[in-house]
């Protein structure tokens, strides 16, 4: 059976992705192709390029200060530290609070593959044509520049010209891409991170927290319609609140909020176990 593994888009809240990929890979269910949308994107790529969800982790807490982190523990990440923070660099005047090509630069050389066709798993990346408001699938040629589209968030990030377009988040026309992988696997799975709504909540919220607020419930209202038409055979969809986008101080709690939805994962794929015959590691 052919599993087909759509990650969605979420900022920071992406990162719980991690653990969706660390549960396939304790059940040794290999998905045979991955679709993603912005940071599902991102880690789609690092896992289809043969980093397992274990690696995927290690490799971003080492860049982060964590709550239980000594001074020894931070002086041992120092050079990690200093890589992530130089690769971002701000930019103001073409459209984004954030040029991100020293962030990509660097993941790039985490993922160490230049082409889709070099990574070990299929994989599909959304973005989205500003000016024609087009979906726009990359599955071939170049990753990078298909991976700074998808993740090219309005407002925060800096749009990509690419060719003669102009792309920015595929969050923008698709937040969960399971629909690409209905046709192409015989059991698909969608891990939707966006914003948990806090409907008791009446705080005026902050102008750049207002748009990417209501970016968040377009994308919501877009995604419940696709559903009703056709649901993948598993949807994930961890309780993530008082989590920004950009709140990558917030990693642990990500994770912890996350869990309750992992276990049902796990025990919605025990049953598939058997059902996979060619798809474990």
């Amino acid at each position: 059976m052919k599993i087909g593994l759509a990650l969605g888009g979420g900022g920071v809240r992406g990162l719980a992705h991690i653990l969706v990929l660390e549960a396939l890979d304790e059940l040794g269910i290999r998905p045979g192709v991955i679709s993603g949308t912005s940071m599902g994107a991102i880690i789609g790529a690092l896992y289809a390029s043969g980093i397992s969800g274990r690696e995927i982790r290690e490799r971003i807490v080492r860049h982060l200060i964590l709550k239980d982190d000594t001074w020894r523990d931070i002086i041992a990440k120092k050079n990690d530290l200093l890589k992530l923070v130089t690769a971002f660099s701000a930019e103001f005047p073409r459209g984004g609070f954030i040029n991100p090509q020293g962030f990509f630069e660097y993941l790039f050389s985490e993922i160490r593959k230049r082409t889709f066709e070099e990574l070990e798993i299929p994989l599909l990346v959304i973005a989205a044509d500003y000016w024609t408001a087009e979906e726009i699938v990359f599955e071939a040629d170049d990753l990078l520049p298909a991976l700074q589209a998808s993740m090219a968030v309005p407002g925060v990030f800096v749009p990509v010209s690419l060719g003669n377009r102009v792309l920015v988040d595929g969050g923008v026309v698709n937040q969960v891409p399971y629909d690409h992988l209905l046709e192409r696997a015989d059991f698909t799975i969608a891990v939707d991170v966006s914003r948990s709504r806090n409907p008791g909540k009446q705080d005026i919220p902050r102008p750049l927290e207002a748009v990417l607020g209501a970016f968040n419930i377009m994308q919501a209202s877009a995604l419940a319609e696709r559903m009703k038409h056709r649901k993948p055979d598993i949807y994930v969809q961890p309780e993530i609140q008082g989590i920004r986008m950009l709140d990558f101080g917030k990693i642990e709690d990500v994770f912890l909020q996350a869990a309750p939805a992992i276990d049902l994962l796990r025990e919605q794929l025990k049953g598939l176990e058997n059902r996979t015959e060619g798809t474990a590691r």
